[in-house]
């Protein structure tokens, strides 16, 4: 049956996964707080930097006895500094199974040198977890944000492991469990669940990762921006607030602003199950459109953020790879100049198909009525 052509438009047509959504009833008003023109060293721009921190642990729940800190260049910048600062004393495990933990394999291997086992899946799945070796390092993404697949839990992650868990939780922070006493490392950038601005990330240290990186010395030159020990020991000031480098004041009242809200819809468990209901308003909708199907072959590796959808109808199945990369840019067309549905198409790198953006800055209605249009989209041009 061949659907109409919807007669609503989402309030916010805005799907991609990264830069996110904004939170519901954001305007430009609400930067007009923020300390600009001052130095960030300042007073009271210290005082914004401690505020930020203080609040990503009250609403991440993050142990008392961990470190947090802002770091330069988003999700990547934290990343790439704690590789940089902390792997080179065991042997290493990178799991891969999407384009961002692919690239981290490729800077543990072809940039760092480091001799790594690299254990890989297909899009829309994971590795064998279980044939993780917590003797070593061990470097993975909580969630794949270019395959819609995340780890199911942290029941994998040994409590008795000698090496780190450095894990990117870019897209899981703020929308996921996340169970501290198995993480050592974790980063994540605001411009994701949270819908902040771009160009900041997160690092959260546990006291284990600490004292690697004061015991550690790497074997490589260490470029400013990832220096994080002082004296041979944690620079802890980057941890209250002074940052390596000059930071967004803006952009960090932005994120102050989403924590805020963050704080009005439930805290951790509220946002969560923002995302959750999404994830469930798209289980619905593919249930009783047999034309889709989730990326993620197993529904409890199925990510409740960055959704990723294949199109399974027969006229687009016999296509090749490059012609369905083709049909999917033209149905994504379709849909941005309806203005219904916007950035949703498949990361480059991955499988021809759809990604929708389901994390808590978005509205259920709005994607219930985005998927309307997709279906028709799909419709009209095949």
């Amino acid at each position: 049956m061949t659907p109409e052509k919807p007669n609503l438009k989402p309030g916010c047509p805005n799907f991609s996964s990264g830069p996110c959504a904004k939170r519901p009833g954001w305007t430009p008003d609400v930067l007009q707080t923020a300390v600009l023109g001052q130095s960030h060293r300042g007073k009271e721009g210290k005082a914004r930097l401690a505020r930020a921190i203080a609040e990503t642990r009250e609403i991440l729940e993050v142990p008392k006895d961990y470190s947090i800190g802002i770091m330069a260049g988003s999700d990547t910048g934290a990343f790439e500094a704690a590789m940089w600062a902390m792997l080179g004393p065991l042997q290493v495990d990178v799991l891969v199974w999407e384009s961002f933990s692919k690239g981290w394999a490729t800077d543990v291997t072809k940039e760092l040198k480091i001799k790594a086992n690299v254990m890989a899946a297909p899009y829309g799945e994971l590795p064998d977890l279980s044939k993780v070796d917590w003797s070593r390092d061990v470097v993975f993404v909580w969630n794949g944000t270019t395959s819609g697949v995340k780890v199911p839990s942290g029941d994998w992650i040994a409590s008795d492991r000698q090496g780190l868990s450095i894990c990117d939780a870019t897209s899981a922070a703020y929308a996921m469990e996340i169970p501290w006493d198995k993480i050592d490392v974790l980063t994540f950038s605001w411009q994701k669940c949270l819908g902040g601005e771009g160009a900041h990330g997160v690092l959260v240290l546990s006291p284990r990762a600490v004292a690697r990186i004061e015991s550690h010395t790497p074997a490589w030159p260490m470029p400013k921006i990832f220096r994080m020990k002082k004296s041979g020991k944690l620079d802890t000031a980057i941890f209250e607030g002074s940052t390596i480098n000059t930071p967004s004041m803006m952009c960090v009242e932005d994120y102050l602003d989403a924590l805020a809200w963050a704080r009005q819809v439930g805290g951790l468990q509220g946002l969560i199950g923002r995302s959750m209901r999404n994830l469930g308003v798209v289980e619905k909708w593919i249930a009783a459109n047999p034309s889709f199907a989730f990326l993620a072959t197993d529904p409890a590796t199925r990510s409740n953020t960055s959704v990723c959808i294949s199109l399974v109808d027969p006229k687009f199945s016999v296509l090749d790879e490059a012609d369905q990369k083709v049909k999917i840019k033209e149905i994504c067309s379709i849909l941005a100049k309806e203005g219904a549905a916007l950035d949703v198409a498949a990361y480059r790198d991955a499988p021809a198909g759809f990604r929708l953006w389901c994390g808590p800055t978005v509205e259920s209605s709005d994607l219930e009525i985005a998927l309307e249009w997709l279906a028709w989209a799909c419709t009209k041009a095949l």
